[in-house]
This record gives C-alpha cells, structure tokens and sequence, in this order.
C-alpha cells in the first residue's frame, strides 16, 4: 500500500512539473518560432544582443539589419531575433 502511494505521488509531482515547466516553455518556443518565420522586409526589430534594426532582406536562416542612423548592415541568424517592435505594414501608415 505505501509503495503504491508513493508511486502514486511520484506520478503527480511529473504531472503538475510537466503542467507549470515543460508546457508554458513549449507555447513560448512555438510562438517565438511563429514570430521569427513571420518576419518580412521593414520589419524593425531587437536581436537577443540588443541591436535595434531595420530587416533589408531575409534568406532561410539568415537576415540583414540596418541601423538607424549611419545605415550599417549586420547579417544575424533568425534566431537572434528577439522581438519585432514595428511591424513593416505598421510602419507605412
């Protein structure tokens, strides 16, 4: 009986670990995937490094940035992407 309740109480730990860690964790990857694969051109954006840009072009992995005030371009991985702030068709109207 004291085994069967402790496997019983093991099994419930996984359970709710699984419901507040693993399950939050895979929407937020699943959303940031989403956003990354919807970036276009004229997107401005923030790198995971903190780097504030304008998209120029997108390659499967790849993206360029601009800065704002000198125009440098920076190459990055998609994944370096940490959020758009103006989206290309907000930033027309």
């Amino acid at each position: 009986m004291e085994n069967l309740l402790s496997i019983g109480m093991i099994v419930v730990i996984f359970v709710v670990f699984y419901f507040f860690m693993i399950r939050p964790q895979k929407k937020q990857e699943k959303a940031q995937n989403e956003m990354r694969n919807n970036l276009t051109v004229g997107d401005e954006i923030t790198t995971i490094g903190g780097i504030i840009g304008k998209i120029v072009s997108i390659k499967e992995e790849t993206c360029v940035i601009e800065s704002a005030h000198d125009r440098t371009k920076i190459r990055i991985l998609k994944t370096a992407v940490s959020r758009v702030d103006v989206k290309a068709e907000d930033a027309e109207d």
